[in-house]
């Protein structure tokens, strides 16, 4: 397995753009993904009840398990905008359909942004316009123009010397999905029917954006999708799931990574567990902590913050078989603190990146979750963010 450049757009077929339509006053704040041809295609979307116009429509269109191309702006959601929006979101897809020349139903749309706004459909169409010979076989502008609060773009690609898989993503906060993360878009020219692709991609996402999570809140808009145009044939779908499981791994770490307002990323194993459900629900408490968050952030191997987050995970556990280890160095054994460094794992925790194993003595299970540090920075810019 190779790592190659130009994320989405290195599998052979595919292109992209992104570009600066006017939703944003500077910024890139639009994108489209096309493919050469037809493509199985799966998703898996948002659990929140309130789903985005772009989240409804999607869904509906992948029904079929098809799909050639993805349009995407950033900046406004188009979430909680009632028939209007949902007129909008099928607009974005008849517009695309027209430049692209390919069914508006094969056209997924998806937006991120600003909750309660409409989009501003007149930038829209004349972002649209004329697209089709604006792309590119490089996704860094469509990575880039996909972000929101994020600081860094998010994309990886991956040759295993029969197939490729290429990826992009966007997500800093409202963090915790329960099926996927704020935007992720995948690629591949693979040959997998429909069926099984929507099953991959779920078996990965559970692995992977599902273990995110930077401020507890399961976004509106959270969508993953992938398309496979099958250019490169049959492949072995157990090797095709190792590369799509490591690529959406890679995604969610720089999601995790790139947490609004972070310095550190945490990676929180627990393992021993009596079932798999069991050291999911650890992990996930603990990233989740507030308390454990800001003290991640003010370099304080607090562990009596972990304890009480495993208590309240409502996993099966016996406290008196706890063994807890910060950055490699045991802090706890059998459910009591026990002397350690503390300066030692003071001076690991400076360093950006945190890990935290969690050993439940209670059986062979494991799970690992990914998570950010609270800082003030957080709350400056959710405190804002309407402006």
């Amino acid at each position: 397995m190779k790592l190659i450049k130009n994320g989405i757009c290195a599998v052979d077929g595919f292109e992209a753009v992104g570009k600066h339509i006017g939703i944003k006053k500077v910024k890139k704040d639009f994108a489209v993904i096309y493919s050469d041809r037809l493509c199985s295609a799966a998703g898996v979307f948002t659990s929140n009840k309130v789903k985005g116009a772009p989240v409804v429509l999607t869904q509906k269109y992948l029904k079929d398990g098809k799909a050639q191309a993805i349009v995407i702006n950033s900046g406004i959601s188009n979430v909680a905008t009632g028939k209007k929006g949902y007129e909008d979101a099928v607009k974005m897809s008849k517009l695309g359909g027209v430049e692209l020349d390919v069914d508006n139903e094969n056209v997924l749309v998806a937006s991120t942004g600003l909750i309660g706004a409409y989009l501003p459909m007149d930038k829209i169409e004349w972002g649209i316009k004329g697209v089709k010979d604006e792309l590119v076989g490089d996704g860094s502008d469509a990575s880039e123009a996909i972000l929101t609060t994020d600081k860094v773009v998010k994309e990886i690609a991956v040759d295993f010397g029969g197939f490729k898989v290429g990826g992009i993503a966007k997500g800093s906060g409202m963090i915790h999905p329960n099926m996927a993360t704020m935007l992720g878009f995948i690629t591949t020219d693979a040959k997998i029917s429909a069926g099984n692709l929507k099953k991959m991609l779920k078996r990965a996402v559970d692995k992977s954006f599902n273990m995110v999570s930077v401020d507890m809140q399961t976004s509106t808009s959270d969508m993953v999708l992938i398309m496979a145009n099958g250019n490169a044939g049959e492949v072995s779908e157990g090797k095709f799931q190792d590369v799509l499981d490591f690529v959406c791994l890679d995604l969610a770490k720089k999601i995790a990574k790139d947490g609004e307002g972070a310095t550190k990323l945490i990676e929180v194993n627990v393992k021993g567990g009596p079932s798999t459900q069991d050291a999911k629900k650890i992990a996930k408490s603990i990233v989740s902590s507030d308390l454990f968050k800001c003290a991640v952030y003010g370099n304080d191997p607090n562990w009596g913050r972990i304890m009480c987050a495993i208590g309240n995970s409502k996993a099966e556990f016996s406290e008196e078989k706890i063994d807890i280890y910060f950055n490699g160095v045991k802090i706890v054994n059998g459910g009591v603190g026990v002397d350690f460094k503390k300066e030692k794992v003071i001076n690991s925790l400076k360093k950006g990146e945190v890990k935290v194993i969690i050993d439940l003595n209670e059986g062979r299970f494991e799970a690992t979750a990914y998570g950010c540090d609270m800082s003030e920075e957080y709350v400056k810019i959710n405190a804002d963010y309407h402006s």
